[in-house]
């Protein structure tokens, strides 16, 4: 496929990288492709969202050598036309490891953002926003509206058996309105080029008169086990499904591991959802709790 061609250009090679910043590192790729299979429209995307990325060992260094390192955030809409290749973007960030910016740290830090921004906005063609979390920064707690799925299951009769995407397991029955607040630990689904394991936790959030039942939503999130897509195509693989069936407000979010130092957090929403704010402060984190 198209996809995974553009997608090798890093990925399963070895690569040495660079020791001076060099934005042609990063790769682009293309979002239509994965969305045709699941019938989502390009020109009439039926969600809304962002991808969030944390790159926790972000470093550069000042014009005297002086290393800067801080947890960098970084978020652009899902209504992009491209989404950043990983490996690129690891790259792409060890490139200013050994190059020297500024004066000082927060002038280095400056320069960093304002050039950041620059390079991922130019290759996706589309606004990118980059801010650095202070080292120091107060931890909150998070998630507390949201509750483990498995509460709600007997594992004991779970029996799952299918582990490529099975969207027809989702079963639903008809209910009063009412708000779902769920998150599942067990996400795992493997990268489309090098097929090596990715694990996340996913939270969503919906409200509707349809009752997805439980047993059947950890069947599907199971069958993600031997799928092979990135990150954010899963997320938006499950939102997809889970608005196929209901007529109501969804919100999915994907926080996956972080791997060589930079996690994914793909979040997607539909337009009835008018408290996004609230959901995005629950969900848009990083992992070790430091609020955007």
């Amino acid at each position: 496929m198209k996809t995974d061609k553009i997608a090798s250009t890093h990925l399963g090679k070895k690569s040495e990288g660079s020791i001076n910043y060099n934005p042609s590192l990063l790769v682009a790729i293309p979002r239509i492709e994965n969305r045709k299979q699941y019938n989502i429209d390009n020109n009439s995307l039926p969600f809304e969202g962002w991808d969030v990325w944390h790159a926790y060992e972000f470093s550069a260094m000042s014009e005297n050598g002086i290393p800067v390192t801080r947890l960098l955030k970084l978020k652009y809409n899902c209504n992009s036309e491209f989404l950043v290749e990983s490996k690129s973007l690891k790259l792409y960030l060890n490139s200013f490891n050994m190059s020297r910016f500024g004066k000082n740290t927060e002038e280095c830090l400056s320069i960093c953002k304002e050039t950041i921004e620059k390079d991922l906005s130019n290759t996706l063609k589309t606004n990118v926003t980059v801010n650095f979390i202070k080292n120091n920064r107060k931890r909150i707690e998070i998630f507390n509206n949201f509750q483990n799925i498995m509460q709600y299951v007997d594992e004991n009769s779970l029996k799952i058996e299918n582990f490529k995407e099975a969207p027809e397991v989702l079963q639903t029955e008809q209910s009063q309105m009412q708000e779902y607040y769920l998150t599942f630990d067990s996400l795992r689904s493997n990268c489309r080029v090098t097929h090596q394991p990715d694990f996340g936790d996913v939270f969503i959030y919906y409200k509707s008169d349809k009752h997805i039942k439980e047993d059947s939503l950890v069947k599907y999130l199971c069958s993600f086990r031997s799928e092979y897509h990135f990150h954010e195509e899963c997320c938006e693989m499950i939102y997809k499904r889970l608005y196929d069936i209901i007529d109501g407000k969804l919100f999915v979010c994907c926080l996956y591991t972080r791997r060589g130092g930079i996690d994914i957090c793909p979040a997607r929403w539909n337009n009835k959802v008018k408290d996004i704010d609230k959901l995005l402060d629950l969900t848009l984190f990083a992992r070790n709790g430091v609020k955007q």
